[in-house]
């Protein structure tokens, strides 16, 4: 699979991955899946992309139903990882709000507008990339009722 880029993030502008287990790397993009779900974003993705890509261990994607809602949800995603001790390297939204990404190293957050996530379709850019089930057991108890 060839090695996907960020548009606007050098390979070499990279820091060092940091000293964290994987399970801990894991248990924060679990704990950031279920607060972007908590803040309203839908259809949270959580793919594991450890050894298939050099730029981080795994991905969290969701989508954004406002401006002001996706701005918010990246705010509280970055202060997730202050007290988790993943503190953000870098986070930027463009211009017109369609698109917002905080890059913990470990992991890299994207919270799109529906329209934009289905125009660079990230899950099917890492679709060998298995997911990580992040949802509480309630939450899948009430999905497979179908409420």
């Amino acid at each position: 699979m060839a090695k996907a880029t960020l548009p606007g993030v050098q390979e070499e502008n990279r820091p060092p991955k940091r000293q964290t287990s994987p399970q801990s790397a894991q248990d924060f993009v679990v704990d950031l899946a279920r607060l972007l779900h908590d803040d309203k974003c839908t259809d949270v993705v959580v793919l594991d992309i450890r050894g298939v890509s050099q730029l981080t261990d795994f991905i969290v994607i969701a989508s954004g139903t406002s401006d002001r809602q996706m701005k918010s949800s990246l705010d509280d995603a970055g202060k997730l990882g202050e007290t988790r001790g993943f503190p953000a390297f870098r986070t930027s939204v463009d211009a017109r709000t369609t698109w917002g990404v905080v890059d913990f190293v470990d992991a890299i957050v994207h919270v799109f507008e529906p329209n934009t996530r289905a125009h660079y379709d990230l899950e099917m850019m890492w679709g060998d990339a298995p997911r990580i089930p992040w949802e509480r057991p309630e939450q899948v108890s009430r999905n497979r009722a179908g409420l």
